[in-house]
């Protein structure tokens, strides 16, 4: 009975029948039977069984078993007589085996073989078979490796990008409906990160919305926690899809459906094209990932490295959190992470201990993408990376110091709902038991440290300084940290910086009004320097900006976004006019100066009349630019921009009348006077040019 239940059926065959017994025996009938062979790494293993009713005879009679194997290029030589081709042999098998392994043999090679019943030198043959052996582990397999990995990462780029795009207004509107209450950061954060399958691309879209001034720190600090909710949700997608359900079979029907999508005229159908290929694109890789691992057996050095350093208390534990942390930090990717340590513990490589610590470890290196996004950033997102990095480090060191007893807990869970025992079967049940303990992890440390936020914060705050660079220096606060797959993403932080450029025009207003009424040479020389320096800035601005807008325009775009484009571009050039014209106002003055050239009472209030109205027209600007779109109306600026345009009639005709009366002296001070009152003017006319760009009328 121990002999047919260790039949192995995959390719059956039935030898035809031969007479083995030769003329000790009557009988003709057939006693090996289902053949088959197994591809190995440079071997192959051989199974057979034998007929029940002969078995007791042929043991009782002496007889064996054989086998030969050749190359199939071999055999063929053998074939036609040439030396050195000769079958390799293997005699004496005992009769009551089923099953012998062929090793040291050449890797991804075609072999022939044949099972032979043997007494003495005397052997019957069965009919010859083929296998072909699997390629050894070295580089190329490395490689394999690599490209599999490259193809998951990959393939997540693209479904993460496309499901950006594809929902870029709903998540602009979400992060548009954070408060400061920190259970709505967590919701947000969650599911941002669950539509774009990605925790690095919302931590750093939260660095890069800290450090556009549309988020705080305590709100970042929630969005931050509910992406590592968030992110627990691939794990359960790869053990489902990837190890229950081969989602990879079918990869190319989902291509199949999502390919035509490409060629649809709209953006949104064009962008869901794109995540339903990246979808497939990252499951075809994780199967390509499973084939790739090599195959260890238990007494394999690696599979004895992990076994026997698992059970050293706390020290083996952050051992293999480091290894899990420079994964990451490799790779760039926890998800990717993720997927190689859930394909090992698949192959029975790493035990499920040993995953759960590498998962751990994960958690830290994920914080390095936040890290590297902050570092072009200004203080606030480097406090907010900062807040992200103390959140995992904490978290994973409360799960180090309890590690044996999540781990019996989620054993004792997965026993209680009818599961397996992840450290009793790896193959089957480990991959579960990761996914749970990824998930209760980071729930456990959300609801630990959400109360704590405000202590981050600060904590954060005393240990990110702040270098106090003046506002002269030249930086962009809002775009440093890089374009964002979405245009609609993308616009939120080009629009915050041009709102800051706005602010930064108003302000040479004002040290030109200074100029005008400032007495002492030393001040008036230091505002001059001020002006000339703010002059320089909106220039660069002007240039960044607008390479910035070209950046998010070389994607395919909706009609309404390229409108909204087109008007910040136009916006820019103003803005940088602005700047133009009141550093010619500002050489004008200090001309004035130096020939000791003065405005009479009169005209120094009517120019101190007419900065009052251009300061208000630049309040309704800066307004406007802080507004959506939708919500901006053109009537106040319209307003203003009319009584500014009166207030320069009134001012020309006054001093039109009153040219022929002035001597020399007031002549040259009058054209002075004539030409900052007509640069103001100009100054509205390209302010209500703004407010007409944020509309999109350009």
């Amino acid at each position: 009975m121990r002999l047919l239940l260790s039949f192995i059926l995959t390719f059956a065959f039935v030898l035809n029948g031969s007479n083995v017994f030769g003329e000790e025996s009557d009988s003709s009938q057939t006693v090996i039977r289902n053949v088959n062979a197994s591809s190995k790494v440079e071997g192959f293993t051989v199974s057979w069984s034998i007929d029940y009713e002969e078995y007791e005879k042929l043991k009782n009679e002496g007889y064996s078993i054989s086998l030969k194997y050749n190359t199939k290029i071999g055999a063929k030589r053998h074939d036609k007589g040439y030396e050195g081709t000769d079958w390799q042999v293997i005699d004496g098998i005992d009769i009551s085996e089923t099953s012998y392994t062929i090793n040291a043999l050449a890797g991804e090679e075609d072999y022939v073989y044949k099972v032979g019943v043997a007494k003495g030198e005397n052997v019957t043959w069965s009919d010859k078979f083929k296998v072909k052996t699997k390629r050894g582990w070295g580089i190329f397999k490395l490689l394999v490796l690599i490209g599999s990995l490259g193809m998951f990462i990959y393939g997540m780029k693209v479904m993460s990008e496309g499901l950006q795009q594809a929902a870029g207004s709903k998540l602009r509107g979400l992060l548009g409906s954070i408060t400061s209450n920190r259970v709505k950061g967590v919701l947000t954060g969650f599911g941002i990160t669950s539509i774009v399958q990605s925790s690095s691309v919302t931590t750093v879209m939260t660095v890069s919305f800290v450090n556009a001034g549309l988020m705080t720190l305590v709100q970042s600090a929630g969005v931050m926690m509910g992406a590592n909710i968030g992110t627990t949700i691939t794990g359960w997608l790869i053990n489902i899809f990837g190890f229950k359900v081969s989602i990879g079979s079918f990869a190319l029907v989902f291509i199949a459906i999502g390919a035509p999508l490409m060629f649809f005229g709209k953006q949104q159908i064009k962008a869901w094209s794109s995540a339903i290929i990246g979808f497939s694109l990252l499951f075809m890789g994780l199967g390509f990932l499973k084939d790739s691992v090599p195959e260890l057996g238990p007494d394999s050095a690696l599979v004895q490295f992990f076994v026997e350093y698992k059970d050293i208390p706390v020290l083996s534990t952050l051992l293999f959190v480091l290894l899990g942390t420079l994964v990451t930090v490799i790779v760039q990717s926890s998800s990717a992470a993720m997927a190689l340590t859930m394909t090992l513990v698949a192959g029975g490589i790493v035990p499920f201990e040993v995953a759960s610590a590498m998962i751990l470890g994960e958690n830290i290196g994920t914080t390095i993408t936040a890290e590297i996004a902050s570092t072009i950033g200004n203080v606030h997102a480097k406090r907010s990376a900062r807040i992200h990095s103390m959140f995992n480090i904490i978290g994973v060191t409360w799960a180090v110091l309890l590690f044996p007893f999540i781990l019996d807990g989620i054993e004792a869970f997965m026993l209680a709902t009818g599961g397996g025992s992840p450290f009793d079967n790896p193959a089957e049940h480990a991959n579960t038991g990761l996914a749970i303990f990824h998930t209760t992890f980071n729930l456990l440390n959300v609801l630990i440290l959400i109360w704590f936020v405000p202590n981050l914060v600060r904590i954060a705050e005393r240990t990110v300084k702040s270098k106090g660079a003046q506002d002269e220096e030249f930086h962009l606060d809002y775009i440093g940290s890089g374009y964002m797959s979405t245009p609609d993403l993308s616009m939120l932080e080009a629009k915050k910086e041009i709102a800051k450029f706005g602010e930064l025009t108003s302000r040479m207003s004002q040290f030109s009004r200074q100029i005008l009424y400032e007495k002492s040479k030393k001040k008036q020389k230091k505002l001059h320097k001020r002006i000339a320096k703010y002059e320089e800035i909106t220039d660069r601005v002007e240039i960044e900006v607008a390479n910035y807008l070209n950046k998010i325009s070389e994607g395919e775009l909706s009609g309404e976004t390229a409108v909204r484009i087109r008007g910040m571009n136009s916006i820019v050039n103003d803005l940088e006019r602005i700047g133009d014209i009141y550093y010619q106002v500002s050489k004008t003055l200090e001309r004035k100066s130096d020939e000791k050239i003065w405005f009479t009472p009169q005209q120094r209030n009517n120019l101190g009349e007419m900065f009052d109205l251009v300061d208000k027209a630049f309040e309704v600007m800066i307004e406007n630019l802080n507004l959506e779109s939708s919500k901006v109306t053109l009537d106040a600026a319209r307003e203003i921009e009319a009584e500014i345009n009166t207030k320069r009639d009134e001012l020309r005709k006054d001093y039109l009348d009153n040219l022929s009366k002035s001597d020399e002296l007031h002549l040259r001070g009058g054209l002075i006077y004539n030409d900052i009152f007509a640069s103001l003017e100009k100054v509205g006319d390209h302010i209500i040019n703004v407010s007409e760009g944020v509309v999109g009328k350009v």
